[in-house]
């Protein structure tokens, strides 16, 4: 390490304050505090005094999403390959997920810290570490079936338009991540939604069917999955989506070190159970054919992408809510809304994504009738107190 840090210094002597590349010292800063520590603290002005740093939280969201990324790598093979070959080994399967999807994590990483990188060297700030986490979210929560350069696309948009525009990390109001998959289903809905771009080649090869549960349910047909399937992931969706097994192992994660909240994991979950089980009631006495509305409350816990958008997205520590109550209110109004979008209109059967965008915006709202709500009762006694005096 002490090589390393040696070459490094040596490689910043012309980015250093006075020399010829100083205006370009962002971009080898961010090489250098990705490497190493920080060798600096701040001087003046009020701060925090804490060794979790940006840089910490966002390595623990990427550790966390982990699981649910390699099982999205291997279910990627074993969608495709158990359709055309029947048997497939395991190294098998990862190894055709990684030609598909290794390819869309290196794009988004590329098109998005070249955009931040960029503005960083305009503005004249250091780069901030929040695309870590949004760089890696991006390609998991796409169809397989799209192509490289509508990741692209999305990613621009999302840094530029999501973020950048706003002041960067920290300051945006929208989930980046979603804000790159609303803007590629509304620019590229038959490469977003359908029964084709949801397992590799499907549409292209025969014999190879892509359309997921909540398609087939939409569509009235039968659903050849059991609730095990849908828990464990073997089911076609979103690449990092379908298991909610690596799902919950990497909430647990969040939730032990304090980086995501349990308040608005638990009441997501609580929102989305509540709703479901009052269309399952609606349902059974007036819409008995309705496959949505009777699906049971707990299946739609488990697909789609309830419970990734639950706690990867909706856990967002700049775009939630940050008191307390109002992080139970907006976390079960995304679970609420997220079920009651995608049986209302199933031509957005993933309706968590438009749920966690709605309730981004309404975030700030829900804090401050919070607040308020807690300064009426603190002056109710004070009153109290002065009239007992």
């Amino acid at each position: 390490m002490k090589w390393i840090r040696q070459r490094l210094d040596k490689i910043k002597e012309p980015f250093s304050k006075g020399n010829k590349y100083e205006k370009f010292a962002p971009a080898i800063n961010a090489l250098d505090t990705f490497l190493f520590v920080p060798n600096h603290t701040t001087k003046k002005g009020a701060h925090v005094r804490d060794a979790v740093d940006l840089k910490r939280v966002m390595i623990t969201v990427v550790l966390a999403l982990v699981p649910a990324l390699i099982f999205g790598m291997w279910n990627t093979g074993y969608q495709y390959l158990h359709q055309i070959q029947g048997e497939v080994g395991f190294w098998e399967a990862i190894g055709y997920g990684a030609t598909k999807f290794l390819p869309m994590i290196v794009v988004s990483y590329a098109v998005g810290l070249g955009i931040e990188f960029a503005f960083a060297i305009m503005r004249g700030h250091e780069v901030n570490e929040g695309y870590l986490v949004t760089g890696l979210l991006i390609p998991m929560i796409m169809p397989i079936g799209i192509p490289l350069w509508m990741v692209a696309v999305s990613v621009v948009f999302a840094v530029v338009i999501g973020k950048e525009a706003f002041g960067g990390t920290g300051m945006n109001i929208l989930n980046p991540a979603l804000t790159a998959r609303a803007f590629a289903f509304f620019a590229y809905p038959t490469y977003m939604s359908g029964n084709t771009v949801w397992v590799s080649e499907a549409g292209v090869i025969d014999g190879v069917s892509g359309e997921t549960i909540l398609g087939k349910l939409a569509a009235g047909t039968d659903v050849p999955y059991t609730s095990m399937d849908m828990f464990s992931g073997l089911i076609p969706g979103s690449i990092s989506e379908t298991s909610t097994i690596c799902i919950l192992a990497g909430a647990l994660l969040l939730i032990l070190t304090k980086v995501g909240s349990w308040r608005i994991i638990f009441s997501g979950f609580i929102g989305a159970a509540c709703m479901a089980l009052i269309f399952n009631w609606l349902g059974g006495a007036y819409f008995p054919d309705n496959d949505l509305m009777n699906f049971p409350w707990y299946n739609h816990l488990i697909v789609g992408g309830l419970a990734f958008g639950v706690v990867f997205m909706a856990t967002d520590p700049v775009s939630a809510a940050q008191t307390f109550k109002g992080k139970w209110i907006y976390g079960f109004l995304i679970g609420l809304f997220a079920v009651m979008i995608r049986v209302f209109n199933p031509a957005y059967p993933e309706g968590i994504m438009l749920a966690i965008l709605l309730m981004n915006v309404f975030a700030p709202t829900i804090d401050h009738f919070v607040i308020e709500s807690n300064v009426k009762k603190r002056k109710k006694r004070v009153k109290a107190q002065v009239k007992t005096a």
